[in-house]
This record gives structure tokens, sequence and C-alpha cells, in this order.
């Protein structure tokens, strides 16, 4: 592995994340691994938050709802939709920032366990999320249905960026913001993925494999699957979208910021300088980690 400079707390979150690699390189084998690191990096729920797994439209969900009373229309809400490569991970993997979303911002929070790759390949996932939305948009919920954003990191910024251009092509009502934090958002060979072809956590092989069990079968122009395609990036709604300086992915977060900024769209672009990928987890640990969690929970509540 080439050199990356790593702080000494950011290079303790990557050693220890990699431990919990396995030889068991089968696709039940990855999954275990992974949701046993992420078991190893979830907290315990904050005292008061209220969480119910449910089925929304066939679709397995999660909400989160804050110890707060919400406004007479109802609390602000945020879909999130987790990462992992559109492979792994689920409703437990992303428990950690669903339960701070909720808590800090004083908001509903729904996530969605959409099916996964291979065996669900696109537009599976991308349908599930499309569908929950939808659902929870025609409500009536807990929620206020005009504060509405979607979110999700890495896998999880796509399906989010995806939802956005399906939407406005629908003419349908839009979140009022989106957050895209290490997007993968395909499309075209990027300097970064020469530059960091062999980050921490996640290397240009990687994104290779995971495109490649999610899209099989897709025609390679297809924007809801890979939303750096799409023909026309007007009329989407305001985005923060955050990258990880050493990270493959690093340059499709930078390039749709800059698309979306040429078509008249609002978009803040966060370079997180000394971050990789999957860092989030890293919260209260590394003080970069800290520092990307302060612009985007200022983000989000700016928007609610």
């Amino acid at each position: 592995m080439s050199t990356y400079p790593l702080s000494p707390a950011m290079a303790a979150f990557v050693a220890r994340t990699e431990s919990f690699a396995s030889d068991d390189s089968s696709l039940a084998g990855l999954r275990r691994s992974y949701d046993e690191m992420c078991r190893a990096f979830t907290p315990s729920r904050p005292a008061g938050l209220d969480v119910v797994d449910f089925q929304l439209i066939g679709v397995a969900v999660r909400s989160y709802r804050p110890p707060v009373k919400p406004a007479s229309g109802g609390w602000p809400c945020v879909l999130y939709l987790h990462g992992g490569g559109w492979v792994v991970g689920g409703l437990d993997s992303h428990d950690f920032i669903c339960s701070e979303l909720a808590m800090t911002l004083g908001a509903m929070v729904v996530a969605v366990d959409y099916r996964l790759a291979p065996e669900h390949p696109f537009p599976a996932g991308f349908d599930d999320c499309l569908s929950v939305w939808r659902a929870l948009r025609s409500g009536p919920f807990w929620f206020d249905p005009e504060r509405m954003l979607v979110a999700g990191d890495s896998a999880g910024g796509n399906l989010a960026a995806a939802l956005c251009v399906a939407l406005r092509d629908a003419g349908e009502p839009l979140p009022t913001a989106q957050v895209l934090i290490y997007p993968g958002l395909g499309g075209e060979t990027l300097p970064s993925r020469s530059e960091c072809a062999d980050a921490p956590l996640l290397s240009s092989s990687d994104v290779d494999c995971y495109h490649a069990l999610y899209l099989r079968g897709t025609p390679q122009s297809n924007a809801r699957a890979m939303p750096l395609l799409a023909d026309d990036f007007s009329g989407l709604p305001p985005a923060w979208i955050a990258v990880a300086q050493f990270d493959p992915l690093r340059d499709d977060g930078v390039l749709y910021a800059e698309r979306l900024t040429a078509a008249g769209c609002e978009a803040t672009l966060y370079y997180g300088e000394g971050l990789v990928h999957g860092c989030l987890r890293a919260r209260y640990q590394v003080a970069e980690v800290d520092r990307l969690y302060e612009k985007l929970l200022g983000f989000m509540a700016d928007k609610m």
C-alpha cells in the first residue's frame, strides 16, 4: 500500500476497522465480517430515542423519533440510505448515524433496508428507496412532508442522488436538500481512482467489484444507476457533498458538485482533508471526523 499521511487517530481507526477482515471471501463471509465491524463501532442508543422497525410497502424500514415535542406540522424528516457498496449493510450497520441525526437535529429519521446485490442488482435497491420515499411523502406520518431531506453515504449517497434525479424527472416534490457523504456516483474514470487506487478501507479494485455486482445487466448509460451520467443537472435540490481526501471515489463528489453548480443548483462541497472512505464511524475518535459532523449537522439544521 502506498503511504497516505493519516493522523495517528485516523490510522488507529483504520487499523481497528481492518482487524475485522475475514479470510472467508465468500459473500456470506464478507457480510458477516462487515456486520461484526459495524457492531464494534455502534454505541448504545441515546436515552429517550424511540426506535421502531416496520414494513412500508413491503420494504423493511426503521424509524427514529427524538424525545422532543414536534412542531404543529410534525418533525422534520431525514430519509437515510446506508452505504456498503449496494452489497453489505442494513438497518443495524448505520444505526450510529441515524441515532445521532435524530437526537441532534430533533428530526425523525427513517432508514431503508433496501435489497442488496448481487441477489438483487440494480434497479432493485433503487426502486425500494424510491418507493419508500413516495410512501412517506404521501403520509400521513408523524413528520412534516414539506421538511424532508434525503441523506446517504457511499452507495447510499449514490441512491440519494439518483432519487433526486428520478423525482425531478417525474415532476414530483423534491427533498428540501440532498446530503451525500463520500458518494460513489460513477460514470467516468476520474483522477482519484488512480491517485487513491490502494487507499485505506476502499481500493479502486473494491469499487470495480461493487459496481460489477450492482450493475449486472444494466446499460452503462443509466443515470439512475450512476448519477454523474445524467444529461441534465438543473432543478435538483440543494446539495451538501462531503468527500474524503484518500478515497478513490473522491472526485465523483467533486465533479458532481461542479456540475450542479454549473447547472444553477446550490451545491456545497466539503473536502475532508485527511479523511478516508467509511470514516463516519470514527465519531468522537478522530478530530477530522468530528469536524465533518459539525459541518454536516449545521447544513442539515439550516435546511429544516
